[in-house]
């Protein structure tokens, strides 16, 4: 107990310590995104209070998160409609996509920084009366002060790579009472659940429920307006779009498309960077290779003539998708795990990834098992896996039947953790 007293301490006074670098880094990042220059209040637990306690509250850190949650908010809306809900992120994008989602219809801040009191602040501006976190956000500070204030914390579409439970072994005292003090654990998988396990959680707050992924749906009004742009682009093209991409990514992706057209002349390529802070330097690389490109944010019209479509818009990425033929999903080709590989599936899209997915390792392992896409490990195998796909109607047609089989097979999986949440609604 001393020794995981002494932890706890050390990472506290280490975060306070650490306030001036943090302030530098949201400056740095606020160069390229300004959004980080605004609301720093809010990081530091000074909001205005919420005009009603006992809000139903909901973490999703980022972006990804944020699309996760849309249908469990929208649920715990219309179910309890005398209670507040209140959706905290960390950044700018994920804050951009909860307000152009539900506007006023929820509560919606910044989660302060894990310092104490910060938290509690936000804790005693706020009440709620129960905390839902998505995947694996575990700040020490902030589960120790619920559990001090008796407020449940159910962790939903809970995941645990490989690499972050043998980080974890490493603090394992220190991480046991924080994983202990969540009342109920959602899993995505066994092989989650397991590693929570392996960390001293006991089995009886945990159930594997499957990934909430599964269940999002895209708007309706997107299959009208996929159609569309795909007439804009002109019909007769064959549309590959690289997703999520990262920097050094799009070289890769750049390259592999030069390639590709001097088989495939009718290619159209859309490109959609990950971070909106990112879109301009990629604009310019698409340029640089020699390309016409058409940019969304600045509605320029996708024509015949268009090289590269740039998706630099937030929130469309299911639209774009839809509008597509075959799909490269980024973040794994460099080493940053591998992003949501349900859309396109859902889309009915073969997937093409690379090596590095250990954030979505079961589901990229079960949708290469049912045949659904291929996985690479460099620009040539990228080529070849894009060419297959673009150059055979019948191949591309099964893989992405198989995909959207398997998304709808697995589907469920919100409500059996609302199941779970229920139990800590008042």
């Amino acid at each position: 107990m001393r020794q995981i007293n002494f932890v706890r301490w050390f990472y506290t006074v280490s975060l306070y310590l650490l306030i001036p670098l943090i302030i530098l880094r949201l400056l740095w990042r606020g160069l390229r995104a300004p959004a980080y220059w605004q609301r720093w209040s809010e990081r530091f637990g000074f909001i205005s209070p919420l005009p009603q306690p006992h809000s139903l509250w909901i973490h999703a850190v980022s972006m990804g998160e944020v699309q996760a949650a849309i249908p469990l908010i929208q649920t715990l809306y219309s179910r309890f409609p005398h209670y507040p809900i209140l959706v905290t992120t960390m950044t700018p994008t994920g804050s951009q996509q909860v307000k152009a989602i539900f506007a006023d219809q929820i509560w919606h801040v910044y989660l302060p920084y894990d310092l104490p009191d910060a938290i509690a602040r936000f804790l005693k501006r706020t009440q709620p009366q129960l905390l839902i976190l998505l995947e694996t956000e575990l700040w020490p500070n902030l589960l120790r002060a619920c559990q001090q204030r008796l407020i449940p914390v159910v962790l939903i579409n809970a995941r645990l790579s490989a690499q972050s439970a043998a980080r974890y072994q490493y603090i394992a005292g220190f991480m046991r009472p924080i994983l202990t003090s969540l009342v109920a654990i959602a899993a995505q998988t066994k092989v989650d659940a397991n590693r929570f396990i392996a960390l001293g959680v006991p089995a009886t707050q945990i159930q594997v429920t499957g990934n909430i992924k599964f269940d999002s749906r895209s708007p309706s009004h997107y299959v009208t307006q996929a159609k569309q742009l795909r007439h804009q682009c002109g019909n007769q093209r064959v549309i590959w779009i690289a997703a999520s991409t990262h920097e050094g990514e799009e070289k890769l992706v750049l390259e592999a498309f030069s390639q590709l057209r001097v088989e495939i002349k009718a290619l159209l390529l859309i490109l959609v960077p990950r971070h909106p802070e990112r879109f301009n330097r990629v604009a310019q690389l698409c340029q640089q290779h020699g390309y016409l490109i058409s940019r969304r944010s600045q509605n320029d019209p996708c024509t015949a003539m268009t090289d590269i479509y740039l998706g630099d818009t937030m929130g469309e990425l299911p639209l774009l998708y839809a509008a597509s033929d075959v799909a490269f999903v980024g973040g794994s080709l460099v080493p940053i795990g591998g992003h949501n590989l349900l859309e396109p599936a859902a889309a009915g899209l073969p997937i093409i990834v690379g090596t590095y997915v250990f954030e979505c390792e079961e589901i990229c392992r079960q949708l290469l098992a049912e045949q659904a896409g291929q996985q690479v490990h460099n620009t040539e195998q990228l080529v070849q896996a894009a060419k297959c796909y673009l150059t055979h109607a019948n191949l591309r047609q099964q893989a992405g039947e198989q995909g959207r089989w398997f998304v709808e097979k697995n589907q469920g999986a919100l409500e059996r953790a609302l199941s779970m949440i229920y139990a800590y609604i008042k």
